[in-house]
């Protein structure tokens, strides 16, 4: 065992002196003997259904939504309330008379699965029956689908076409805990839509959820008479297997190595049965993996038992797939997630949870001055960026904790082991602050815009967000143009910009593309930020990297620990920034066929490369829709590219510091060159634009372009109140003298 295996208890039982604390150490019997843990194994598609706990609950969920406008259901992790409530309500006719039922979910990856099993169980083609639609991606038929599965934010773009939902007989807002924005937002539209409609029903849904709250705000009853009520809660209680929760005996100082120690103590010393391990972010995710299969590679029989897989959003969908596979019975299976995990993806044999305590969110405050200190009972400080949103590690709330708990008593008898004490599990928030207070609401405010909701600031909001976060949103969208000096959408800029199913900024720089001559480039930018791990890095093909590209094996790993996948890029760099580099990359793909080898030989992501191309085409459509040429800049030049980017980000502008930092240009905060940007360590421009900051012990801006001030004045004077191109001049002088 490591020195950094943490030493774990159950309470109510007597605290470890020496050892870790896992009970029924499990060496001695065969791996085989798996199959008698599993009783599902032996067991058709019917028989699984009718063993959830949801099952004996059927007819009460039926004659609640019979007599009631909404219900909201409180059932415990594993129930089978995502998979089986949409069948349900299909078998009792409410797919007749040309309607379908609506099932949304917070995340992509869970409403692709969700939607496959549910295909699956009731015998019919992904696609047919049961379909699904997530952004640039739509796998229904309009005029079979019955019963459909969607990501919220794509439910609030339907209702900008059909404001009353009208082709929908039921809604199903499944794990509405997780208080996503647009899960937010679609809250509030409902509520007035459910006064239009009072034919149409609402199911809200979840593992962890204030019911009270959630029927107060649907009740639509405002006589008195409880017996008028259109909004109930109904609670499926039981787990399929009781969960064992232990905690860390002391705080661990390494979260990460601490992961690796207890997946290495449960592999030798428990059962058979897969671990789920959480963690907050992708690179923490390939860490774990990279350092767990190090370790099994020093023991042979180890390195074959154990499946170790990762699991986090930005993994193209064929390796994602991989966790759901069946584990041989002679292995085990490893899967090291985010929060993805939590809830409604289910991973089939996890047995053994193991929870670091933290979560990456984004978190976005709109004070002006100095930033918000928060210092959490881990003794860890998150700092609440000013400028725009950034990624920040924070601890869990015990709801969620709770979720990653419920993960283990799928298949039988699990175990949860948390990284933290139980002294900090009750310093912990019961619930996680809602995305909408703390999430730029640019988006938000325009598509609520769209809707003909003028006064935004009185809408409806289950949780209402700060004030000074809408007037950032609409200050943002005023210098972006898509408002006017009533506050009204501009026409036809801001209407189009509604449409968009991308952020104000990404809808600004497309839709004015064709006046800087290169709609064509800017398109294909647009496309490229769209996703993640452009580059790739195997860890067992680094020292073949290094071999490639002639770099000595003690350069590459001078000071931090440096993936020579990186200097791949190299080939591909360009001074201006990322988003050339990017489309650099992508110029590259298409100019070999788009050719699997040229990006095994470059290191390149071709499952991400080709949806690049996929979701670039969808763009074009758009645009075309709303007139604008696709046309590429002329003789190549870049500066045309660099000012249609401004034209989009000027608010995420940052200036070089005489200390060596950056600088926003509005609220003067501190932010640094992020390590996998291609102007990291080189020699540092002067002024840029950034796409996104990520926060770990610092700032980082991520996917930076290189600007010239001039155009700060020239495409947005308000936002930034310059005066005169004198003044502008003048305060380019004082920066850099």
């Amino acid at each position: 065992m490591s020195g950094f295996a943490p030493k774990f208890w159950r309470p109510g039982t007597e605290a470890p002196e020496s050892k870790v604390r896992i009970e029924r150490p499990y060496s001695q019997e065969s791996y085989a003997d798996s199959i008698a843990y599993n009783p599902y194994l032996s067991l058709s598609m019917q028989q699984q259904r009718q063993r959830l706990p949801v099952f004996k609950h059927r007819n009460h969920i039926l004659y609640l939504l019979e007599k009631h406008q909404t219900v909201v259901i409180v059932g415990e992790t594993g129930c089978g309330k995502s998979t089986q409530i949409p069948q349900y309500l299909y078998e009792s006719g409410w797919t007749n008379s040309q309607k379908i039922i609506g099932v949304t979910q917070p995340r992509r990856v869970a409403t692709t699965t969700v939607a496959g099993r549910v295909a699956e169980e009731m015998g019919c083609m992904l696609g047919q029956e049961v379909g699904y639609v997530i952004r640039f991606d739509d796998v229904s038929d309009p005029k079979r689908t019955k019963v459909k599965f969607l990501t919220d934010g794509l439910l609030v773009r339907e209702m900008m076409g059909d404001p009353l939902l009208n082709k929908y007989s039921v809604l199903m807002l499944d794990e509405a805990h997780e208080r996503s924005l647009y899960t937010d937002i679609i809250t509030g539209l409902l509520k007035k839509i459910l006064k239009k409609r009072l034919d149409l029903k609402l199911i809200v849904s979840s593992a962890t959820l204030d019911a009270e709250m959630f029927r107060d705000f649907f009740n639509l009853n405002t006589s008195g008479d409880s017996k008028k009520d259109t909004a109930a809660i109904l609670t499926v209680k039981g787990r399929m297997f009781p969960v064992d929760i232990y905690y860390s005996y002391y705080p661990v100082p390494d979260y990460i190595k601490s992961t690796v120690s207890t997946i290495w103590a449960i592999h030798q010393d428990e059962r058979p049965g897969d671990i789920l391990a959480f963690l907050t972010g992708q690179e923490e995710v390939e860490r774990v993996v990279a350092l767990v299969l190090e370790r099994a590679e020093t023991l042979p029989d180890s390195a074959n038992q154990l499946m170790v897989l990762p699991m986090y959003g930005g993994l193209p969908a064929s390796e994602q797939l991989k966790v759901f596979g069946r584990t041989p019975t002679d292995a085990r299976k490893v899967v090291v997630a985010t929060n993805i995990a939590e809830a409604s993806i289910t991973i089939n044999g996890i047995v053994y949870v193991i929870d670091c305590g933290f979560v990456k969110v984004r978190a976005y405050n709109p004070n002006n001055g100095l930033g918000e200190l928060q210092i959490s009972s881990f003794g860890v400080v998150a700092y609440w960026c000013l400028c725009t949103e950034s990624l920040v590690v924070t601890p869990v709330s015990q709801s969620s904790a709770t979720q990653r708990s419920g993960r283990a008593g799928r298949v039988r008898s699990g175990k949860s082991f948390r990284l933290y004490t139980e002294k900090d599990f009750k310093k912990l928030p019961v619930a996680a602050v809602p995305e909408m207070q703390r999430s730029n609401l640019a988006t938000v405010v325009l598509q609520l815009k769209s809707m003909g909701i003028d006064n935004v600031l009185r809408f409806s909001f289950l949780s209402p967000p700060p004030a000074k976060s809408m007037i950032r949103a609409l200050d943002l969208l005023y210098a972006l143009g898509g408002l006017d000096d009533n506050g009204s959408l501009t026409h036809p800029l801001g209407l189009q910009m509604a449409e968009f199913p991308l952020h104000p900024m990404f809808a600004k720089m497309l839709l004015t593309s064709g006046e800087f001559g290169c709609s064509d480039e800017a398109v294909t930018i647009a496309a490229m930020l769209q996703l993640d791990n452009i580059f790739l890095r195997p860890p067992n093909k680094k020292r073949e990297s290094v071999r490639q590209h002639n770099i000595s094996y003690q350069t590459a790993n001078k000071s931090l620990l440096v993936y020579a996948q990186d200097r791949a890029r190299l080939a591909f760099s360009v001074y201006e920034g990322d988003h050339l580099t990017m489309l650099n990359v992508y110029k590259a793909f298409i100019s070999h066929k788009k050719s699997a080898r040229f990006c095994h030989k470059h290191f390149l992501n071709y499952r991400v490369l080709c949806r690049a191309v996929d979701i670039r085409e969808q763009l074009i459509k758009t645009l075309r829709r709303f007139k604008v040429k696709i046309k590429p800049v002329e003789d190549d030049e870049c500066e045309p590219v660099q000012r249609c980017i401004v034209s989009g980000f000027f608010a995420n502008a940052a200036r070089l510091h005489p200390s060596g930092t950056y600088r926003t240009v509005r609220d003067d905060h501190p932010l640094e060159i992020h390590p996998t940007s291609v102007l990291y360590g080189e020699k540092l421009p002067q002024w840029v634009v950034f796409h996104e900051v990520i926060q770990t012990n610092k700032d980082y801006m991520r996917d930076i372009t290189v600007i010239e001030p001039e155009w700060l004045y020239e495409l947005a004077p308000h936002y930034y109140e310059f005066g005169t191109a004198g003044e502008l001049a003048a305060k380019r002088a004082k920066t850099t003298s």
